[in-house]
């Protein structure tokens, strides 16, 4: 049986391929739109890197998408199998290499709707930041601690979250993810995206 980071890496590989070709970028259009190098976009693409969540943000951005979407199989994958309903085992995990933090994504994938529902395990002392700029889309999340506790700063606003607390945002400023603590914090994410309106 295929090894399950293997095959996110494998899934990963082809959205990104698939969302560039969608946009019609080269590599070299996409690491200047990113940041991300094309030698780095290049080992992405063949499955041959375990990029951080701060690369993948950055490339979600300039591919027009949230990073949760890049879990989801490509749509030219050969089965794309659950319909409206995803079984938890069905569910695939992904641990940053950068942080440690593992994220599952609990939405259907199937099922193309504007919201996605993430569910996160975020290690003590540790610490993930992502850049908002730049979207030309709006996204809209809303986080939802479970367990634990969770500091998020949001530009210049800084907030603490402790068990059953939610805080709603829009990302469109740099974001801070911090987990202060001695034990793992677990909270939900719920994502929606949706187009700015053309001027």
């Amino acid at each position: 049986m295929e090894d399950e980071a293997v095959k996110l890496d494998r899934h990963i590989a082809g959205r990104v391929r698939e969302l560039r070709i969608k946009h019609g970028l080269s590599l070299d259009a996409l690491a200047r739109n990113s940041g991300v190098s094309r030698s780095m976009i290049s080992l992405i693409e063949r499955g041959e890197s375990s990029p951080t969540a701060a690369v993948l943000h950055r490339l979600a951005i300039a591919l027009s998408t949230t990073l949760a979407s890049l879990f989801d199989p490509p749509k030219t994958a050969a089965k794309l199998t659950g319909g409206p309903l995803a079984r938890r085992v069905d569910q695939p995990e992904w641990r940053d290499p950068g942080s440690g933090y593992v994220r599952r994504n609990v939405s259907p994938p199937a099922v193309r709707q504007p919201m996605q529902i993430i569910e996160v395990h975020f290690p003590p002392g540790k610490r993930v930041a992502f850049e908002s700029h730049g979207r030309d889309q709006r996204v809209y999340q809303q986080v939802w601690v479970l367990e634990g506790a969770i500091n998020i700063t949001l530009g210049a606003e800084h907030h603490r979250l402790e068990q059953g607390d939610c805080l709603a945002m829009q990302l469109d400023q740099p974001i801070v993810f911090h987990n202060p603590a001695r034990k793992a914090a677990r909270y939900a994410v719920v994502i929606v995206s949706e187009p700015r309106l053309k001027r």
